[in-house]
């Protein structure tokens, strides 16, 4: 009687060969046969956006040349020694110079590539020092309320009942407030400044994030990954911010890219109003409130273009070349999202 009776054989097929395959070309970040992981793919899919790196390259430059654009003390130590601007933001040159006048036009002798403003300061080193607080206060804005958010929106989202229904209706209630009033309202009580900026921006921003993320955890903690860690025992905080919230940050990543301009605009707008910096402090947007009521009619019936164009051309670059990283971290997000379920899922 045959030993092997009962037994089914299937040819061609080779268990070491099976176990030996090299990985999918998708899935593969170089020859050597090491996993590449969901982010790096991202990564990889963003660097071939030429659009993407180009703003990438641009928000850098700007950056760059606000840090170095004057000299940076904290507490009385110079931390930053470098001085790219030719002038001091705040100095009035004509006191110094008489032949610097009051909206001088852009001029290269004497060096003054941005002309000057109604008090005779160059504009050109009040462009790069205002930068500082329009672009600053942006990430750390957006660093804040991504933060609050997606703690908010994943301990919401991964308990469901009564706890959601709460964290939800405090979400509710801050939605109700336009978002840009309540933040004039914030800086009309606390007055203006740059921590009263962030305040004003803060407060009702991360309402946005915990709605996102809530979102995309009542959908992940279906998983059966997630299923089997509890079931293994692990700790609620684990589950959710080890394989809930990794596996559904990404469109929080791509909203935070393209708020960061938001919130810029939107500094530059408190500014306008005369509700920003106090009147005279290099940013764009208060720098911008100081000129409209020349903009129509400048002294000697010439129109000072200068005093308006390169501060809001300053703020014009660089939320455009914001919204093209978000538009790229977007595409490439949504490229290895694609090569996640084509491959048959997650990390």
């Amino acid at each position: 009687m045959s030993t092997q009776r009962g037994r089914i054989q299937i040819s061609g097929f080779d268990t070491e060969r099976v176990t030996e395959r090299e990985p999918l070309s998708e899935w593969t970040a170089d020859t050597s046969g090491t996993t590449e992981g969901r982010w790096a793919r991202a990564w990889r899919q963003f660097r071939h956006n030429r659009t993407a790196m180009l703003g990438l390259s641009v928000v850098a430059a700007m950056a760059i040349l606000t840090i170095f654009a004057r000299p940076i003390e904290i507490a009385g130590l110079t931390v930053q020694p470098i001085s790219l601007a030719p002038y001091d933001p705040q100095n009035i040159l004509y006191l110094q110079d008489p032949s610097v006048g009051r909206y001088d036009p852009p001029s290269l002798v004497p060096f003054h590539p941005m002309g000057t403003d109604a008090s005779g300061r160059d504009m050109f080193s009040r462009v790069l020092v205002g930068g500082r607080a329009s672009i600053s206060i942006g990430f750390v804005v957006v660093f804040i309320t991504a933060g609050f958010g997606l703690v908010y929106g994943a301990i919401s989202g991964y308990y469901g009942g009564w706890v959601d229904e709460i964290m939800m209706r405090i979400v509710d209630t801050v939605f109700a407030f336009p978002a840009l009033v309540l933040a004039l309202v914030i800086v009309a009580i606390l007055g203006g400044g740059y921590w009263q900026l962030v305040a004003a921006f803060v407060f009702p921003g991360w309402a946005g994030y915990a709605r996102l993320i809530r979102g995309e955890i009542l959908s992940v903690k279906q998983n059966q990954y997630v299923t089997a860690a509890q079931a293994l025992g692990a700790r609620d905080r684990s589950v959710i911010f080890r394989h809930v919230v990794p596996n559904a940050v990404a469109p929080l990543v791509v909203q935070a890219s393209l708020s960061i301009g938001t919130v810029v605009i939107g500094v530059a707008a408190l500014g306008f109003l005369g509700l920003g910096f106090p009147p005279g402090t290099p940013e764009w947007g208060t720098m911008l409130d100081a000129t409209r009521e020349t903009i129509i009619q400048g002294p000697g019936g010439s129109i000072p273009w200068w005093a308006t164009v390169f501060p809001g051309g300053a703020i014009f670059i660089f939320v455009m070349a914001m919204n093209m990283i978000g538009d790229g971290v977007n595409d490439a997000l949504d490229a290895q999202s694609n090569v996640d379920v084509g491959q048959g899922g997650g990390n």
